[in-house]
């Protein structure tokens, strides 16, 4: 079943940023793409003749990709938590390195925003570990997932995960690393073709990821993981929809002083209780 999913991850984040495109045109007022566009999208893309900035920026961007599945697939395989968000910062870094290779100011810029929000992102991944070590005694995910449902004594660090998500996925109000309004799609301006078609199937993989973080709230009830799943996935739609970016610098601000101090706090009290 681990290799399976592990194999059909791209199709299955593929199908889900296929909902998440259709439900956000509905919510808009519009018909809105087929579920399948994203992959119409990676088929077109690919046939579009690639312009390689240099050979480094267009293998960063492949192996950014890789590492966003070799994530995932730590996940499915019940592996070390730690390590899954090792290579899911590992995946972030090497586009940050791309964006930074080129000369383009946009690159570069969204390089640098990209740089800060996982600077404030990734201790809440890691504070979300730590809370599931407290509770189960475990890194692994195995062993997480046969453990009592963990939300209702981690509460905290549920909602410190759910603030922290929509800059996970690069979705508004914490999406100024792209802000195409702004620096016209940040990092990943200069890839184009096939190039461009692994980092746009990397982000089907980042969806999978946090929302494969979320489930594991749930512990042995699957049915408690997914339902906290599919809430998590509905906040971040309304808030994508509902909400205007901040500024970079607010985005930190809020991250540092609301997420962080709830996981903290989450902290805290595992040891304490």
């Amino acid at each position: 079943m681990s290799w399976l999913l592990t194999l059909l991850a791209p199709i299955l984040g593929g199908f889900l940023y296929g909902i998440e495109r259709k439900l956000t045109a509905r919510m808009q007022s519009r018909k809105g793409p087929p579920i399948l566009q994203p992959f119409f999208d990676l088929f077109k893309l690919a046939d579009k003749r690639p312009m390689v900035v240099h050979s480094y920026h267009a293998f960063m961007g492949i192996i950014h990709f890789v590492a966003a599945w070799v994530a995932l697939s730590v996940l499915f395989f019940g592996g070390d938590l730690l390590v899954a968000i090792f290579f899911h910062l590992l995946s972030t870094s090497l586009l940050i390195v791309a964006g930074y290779s080129v000369k383009s100011t946009y690159s570069r810029l969204g390089a640098t925003r990209e740089l800060i929000a996982i600077a404030a992102l990734e201790p809440i991944l890691i504070l979300t570990a730590i809370s599931f070590y407290l509770h189960t005694g475990s890194f692994e995910v195995s062993k997480i997932l046969t453990a009592p449902t963990s939300i209702f004594t981690s509460v905290l660090g549920f909602l410190a995960l759910l603030i922290a998500l929509p800059g996970l996925l690069k979705k508004s109000p914490f999406d100024a690393a792209e802000a195409h309004q702004e620096i016209v799609g940040g990092v990943e301006i200069e890839f184009s073709g096939f190039f461009y078609d692994t980092v746009y199937a990397a982000k089907w993989l980042d969806m999978l990821f946090v929302f494969t973080l979320v489930f594991l709230f749930g512990g042995s009830s699957f049915v408690v993981g997914g339902a906290l799943a599919v809430f998590a996935f509905f906040v971040v739609l309304l808030a994508d929809n509902s909400t205007a970016r901040v500024r970079y610098c607010d985005m930190v601000r809020l991250l540092y002083s609301l997420a962080f101090v709830l996981a903290g706090a989450n902290i805290i009290l595992g040891v304490v209780l």
